[in-house]
């Protein structure tokens, strides 16, 4: 299933530069927090200003990630604790309704997760994240400290940084 992203999407995101090399996406390691988000036409300088405050009102907290999961033609690692993720979505998705998680593909969204690979079709996926898990085991567990949350844009055929917004008052 391709994403229907057009230009102009933005999501918000968790880098985890940790996990790079375990990806096979061709995007670098993330944990999603909302996508979509509002289209990047409405991220002026009042959403901004409300975004900063959000964030800054959750205090930095650490992911780790220790065990894969699937979903059907999906790898990926589970980020544990899940709460200090969710609570984030939560309070956005409460800011802006509008923004509704995956568009509401999956019901009320997804746990929080951060996909190592998703190009393989329903016939191959088993034996090939089999040998994937495999190959990425050894690299587990990775901990990583979590201090901000970045806004990213598609533009063109590519997701490009936008803004990082820290999390806590500095």
């Amino acid at each position: 299933m391709g994403w229907p992203d057009v230009d102009g999407d933005t999501a918000l995101t968790i880098k985890v530069p940790e996990a790079d090399p375990l990806v096979r996406t061709g995007a670098p390691a993330h944990v999603t927090v909302l996508y979509p988000f509002l289209r990047a036409s409405r991220i002026d300088g009042p959403v901004h200003r409300e975004l900063l405050e959000l964030f800054r009102s959750h205090a930095p907290f650490e992911l780790s990630f220790a065990g894969f999961g699937r979903y059907p033609g999906v790898l990926f690692l589970d980020p544990r604790p899940h709460d200090p993720v969710r609570a984030l979505t939560k309070e956005l998705t409460g800011r802006w309704p509008e923004a509704v998680p995956y568009r509401g593909l999956f019901g009320e969204g997804l746990d929080p997760h951060l996909t190592l690979a998703n190009h393989e079709g329903p016939k191959t996926y088993e034996r090939a994240y089999d040998l994937l898990e495999a190959e990425c085991a050894p690299a587990l567990p990775l901990t990583v400290r979590v201090g901000a949350v970045h806004l990213i844009v598609r533009d063109g055929d590519r997701w490009r940084d936008r803004t990082a917004y820290p999390l806590g008052w500095s």
